[in-house]
């Protein structure tokens, strides 16, 4: 119930004072702000917000008493300098008969103390003025100034636009960087003669790809300048692979604990780059502590804000600033202004109180007060000649920020000279009206100002592109050491936005590095990957902290910092270093390797040894060791023989299609004869003896030539039968198979049907069973007549060989597969050469009186 008596009296109050107004017909000022200035009447007037001191000193509250208005401290020259150079350009301009004519420009500058409160005091006492009191109560009319030149740093601009921008107030600024004054729905109104911090930003990135320094330190003040510059900066470098090693606030306040931690952190830190983005007042402290710990060995990366001040450039910093590299806006050399300034004299308008606040920080002495000297300090007499100073106020040799001055001035001033040259009934506004220039309104200009286009008289283009920021160029620098033990910054490159090709244009060969090999640092968190291997990621480390790990088989890298390995193409394998891909090696049983010259001999040796017995049995065809072992079905049984040591060599050498469907087919028709003979042959023999019996004398009948011959022929032909149905149907071919071995690729026959295959190898198999069951059954036959035992012996070879094939050709790999079948069709041959044929060879050649019926019938004891 409390809200609505406070309401009442609220409007009563209000309704008093505005009868009071009214009554009185007039707006009284109710305060004044205590500010440095410098004035001078025109026309048309610009305002001008400068950092003419470094520290504001606001004074103890009491809450007793009025407060007392706070004080600047601390002059600085420089930017005394770049006040002065808006005025030289004002100056110029209104001697300038084609630049304004019947116009005369006139400025109010004041100063900001580089602090928020006083600069947005300033800004307001330039757009509202300091008049006493206000007789225009419907607020019409032109205001004070129709634009302002500043402010310097990032924070006050936004605050002031922020607040100006809403009455379209143009505020044109020669030193505030911050990318976020780029945002035109916020800041309608503004624009700047240097570039965005967004540029520069990129320009840090440049230099440090250009090097390869992808472990970086960062220190950015605690401000819109400085933070927003920091975000932009960890976007950039993320984008190119690198990252932050650190990242440190300046405190607004430099605290001293602070600035030590911060110290502390770049020493023990790996990174030997540090880039700092801050203004020169709050980064002063911090390198004093530097100096005061004697951190060396890092190389600085400088913004722009305090790249070119003359505070770092002593001495005392040199062992630990040279080598800095930094960004400064281009210089020039501008003809007239030294001139002026030296004409600088506070007699000339006593009303302007920083021209005496200089002139005493110049002199050390003090003006008269109330007619009589100050305590403890000398007169100022009038007479001091600033010609005989020599100071930053009188250098310009290296003018940066007073030529930015110099160049927003005459833009504001080009802005104006366009609006007055419109023509009635073609004009921009409403109606296609012009600006009245005796009623111009600031929101006029602005639209003049977004389309200024001009050249200055130093040769520089000047123009705004949609969000009010200049064509983006900057000069990179390099702190160097000078004969008398101070620091000369000295030109080394350039960045231009606008050059085509190579925005970053460095001249090496002047560069000075703070380091003994006098060679750039390297600053990486890792070092770079080699083609052959690939990056891995460290856990809970940023992203350009790594391991690097070798590819894996048959993947490869053939760049540096590989993120993957690349998957070689199917017949091809990584070399032994992972960075290329290479034909991978085609394996098989060659005529040339070792193995195969060895199993191609043997097989040559099995065919001559096959070859020599029966010349020995076609010889000795006629003794009796010879006919009674059915010499027809021994030559059979030798030519079957050959022909198994003889097929070997197919499975020697490259697989080519007709190799392969003959190698199997020819193995398996080879050993059925062979069998076939031999069960043949163990039939007859087991036939022979039983017809000796009695009761067994027919016989013999049924084992004659034809039926020999027609029994193997029979037998043969059903596995001839079996290798066309397999060829028709699933015929073996050549095949590259990678499954063995990854990096090699196995040339091999494929046999097509594993039924086929498996049937040809049964059918074998089950005439060696039969083989051996009848020759096993015929053990008893008596001693002397052994070829049942020699059959028996033979079979018994033959099947271990391949029963121990089975497990052995499964498990080989590749061509020692191939090899084991050789070896198996080699050994089962041999066995049944030597067990069958090398007795009688033996009778035959060294025992020839054994050769005798009687002795092979056993009855050479009964004769007797």
């Amino acid at each position: 119930m409390w809200i609505i008596p406070y309401i009442c009296l609220y409007l009563l109050f209000n309704c008093i004072s505005a009868a009071s107004i009214l009554s009185t017909g007039t707006c009284q000022l109710q305060g004044r702000f205590k500010l440095n200035g410098m004035y001078q009447d025109g026309d048309l007037l610009l305002g001008g917000l400068f950092e003419v001191h470094f520290l504001t000193v606001f004074p103890e509250l009491s809450f007793r008493a009025e407060p007392e208005p706070p004080y600047c401290e601390q002059f600085d020259i420089a930017s005394f300098q770049q006040a002065q150079a808006m005025v030289f350009a004002i100056d110029e301009i209104n001697k300038n008969p084609s630049l304004l004519p019947n116009i005369t420009l006139g400025y109010h500058l004041y100063d900001n103390c580089v602090t928020l409160g006083m600069a947005f005091r300033a800004a307001i006492a330039l757009i509202s003025g300091t008049e006493e009191s206000l007789t225009n109560l419907n607020c019409t009319g032109p205001p004070p100034v129709i634009g302002i030149v500043g402010d310097s740093n990032s924070t006050p601009s936004i605050a002031i636009s922020s607040v100006l921008g809403l009455f379209r107030v143009p505020i044109v600024s020669y030193y505030a960087t911050c990318s976020c004054l780029s945002d035109r729905k916020k800041y309608p109104s503004f624009f700047r003669t240097i570039p965005s911090d967004a540029f520069q930003v990129q320009a840090m990135v440049k230099i440090l790809r250009h090097f390869e320094w992808t472990w970086v330190g960062l220190i950015y003040s605690d401000d819109d300048y400085g933070i927003y510059a920091a975000q932009s900066f960890h976007q950039y470098v993320q984008l190119f692979g690198g990252c932050v090693a650190f990242s440190e606030i300046l405190p607004l306040d430099n605290d001293r604990r602070d600035i030590k931690r911060i110290v502390q952190v770049i020493q023990s830190s790996t990174a030997r780059v540090v880039v700092v983005v801050s203004t020169s007042s709050y980064l002063l402290p911090l390198m004093d502590e530097v100096a005061q710990q004697n951190v060396t060995g890092r190389q600085w990366i400088a913004s722009e804000a305090w790249t070119s001040n003359p505070v770092f450039h002593s001495p005392r910093f040199l062992p630990f600033l040279r080598g800095t590299l930094g960004f400064t806006i281009r210089r020039v050399e501008m003809q007239g202004l030294h001139d002026f300034l030296l004409r600088l004299h506070p007699d000339n308008d006593p009303r302007n109180n920083m021209v005496r606040i200089f002139w005493e920080n110049m002199f050390k002495c003090r003006f008269e007060t109330g007619g009589r000297e100050i305590e403890g300090e000398k007169m100022c007499t009038g007479q001091e000649d600033l010609s005989s100073t020599d100071t930053a106020y009188s250098d310009v040799s290296d003018l940066r920020a007073s030529y930015n001055v110099y160049k927003t001035v005459y833009a504001l001033a080009h802005a104006l000279h366009d609006l007055m040259q419109c023509e009635e009934e073609r004009g921009p506004f409403s109606g296609n009206s012009c600006a009245d220039i005796k009623n111009l309104q600031p929101w006029q200009l602005v639209h003049y100002l977004q389309k200024v286009n001009f050249t200055t008289g130093f040769g520089d283009h000047v123009s705004f592109d949609k969000n009010g920021d200049a064509l983006a160029i900057y000069d990179v620098v390099n702190w160097q050491p000078s004969f008398d033990g101070s620091i000369i910054v000295r030109t080394v490159g350039v960045v231009d936005e606008a050059a085509t090709g190579k925005v970053l244009t460095l001249d090496e060969d002047a560069l000075y590095w703070n380091f003994e090999t006098r060679k750039p640092p390297r600053s990486v968190c890792s070092e770079s990957c080699p083609p052959g291997t690939r990056r891995a990621m460290r856990k809970g480390l940023p992203v350009c902290c790594f391991d690097c790990l070798p590819c894996a088989d048959g993947k490869i890298s053939n760049t540096t910092d590989a993120i993957e390995c690349t998957l070689c193409p199917d017949e091809f394998w990584s070399n032994p270093e992972k960075d290329r891909c290479v034909p991978k090696e085609v394996e098989f049983l060659s005529y040339e390797e070792p193995l195969g010259i060895s199993l191609t001999t043997a097989s040559l040796l099995g065919t001559c040894f096959c070859v020599l017995v029966m010349l020995i049995f076609a010889h000795h065809r006629n003794t009796p060791i010879v006919r009674a072992n059915n010499s027809e079905l021994s030559f059979l049984l030798l030519l079957s023989l050959k022909l198994c040591f003889l097929c070997v060599l197919l499975f020697i050498g490259r697989p080519q299609l007709w190799t392969c469907q003959l190698r199997h087919a020819m193995f398996g028709i080879s050993f059925v004869l062979c069998i076939s003979s031999i069960l043949v042959k163990t039939m007859v023999v087991i036939a022979i003896f039983k017809s000796s019996r009695p009761e067994s004398k027919g016989a013999m009948k049924w084992f004659g030539a034809a039926q020999q011959r027609g029994t193997v022929l029979v037998l043969t032909a059903l596995q001839v039968a079996i290798c066309v149905v397999w060829l028709s149907n699933a015929s073996p071919t050549p095949h590259k198979n990678s499954q063995y071995v990854s990096s090699k690729i196995v040339y091999e026959c494929a046999i097509g049907s594993v039924a086929g295959f498996a049937v040809l190898l049964g059918y074998i198999g089950f005439l060696a069973a039969v083989s051996f069951f009848l020759a096993f059954m015929a053990r008893n036959l008596p001693d002397n007549f052994n070829e049942a035992k020699f059959i028996t012996f033979s079979m018994l070879i033959f099947c271990a060989v391949w029963i121990a094939f089975v497990p052995a050709y499964v498990s080989s790999p590749g061509k020692y597969a191939v090899a084991v079948e050789i070896f198996a069709i080699l050994a089962s041959s041999f066995g049944l050469l030597v067990a069958i044929f090398a007795p009688k060879c033996y009778i035959i050649l060294l025992h020839p009186e054994r050769n005798t019926k009687k002795a092979i019938m056993g009855r050479a004891i009964e004769n007797k």
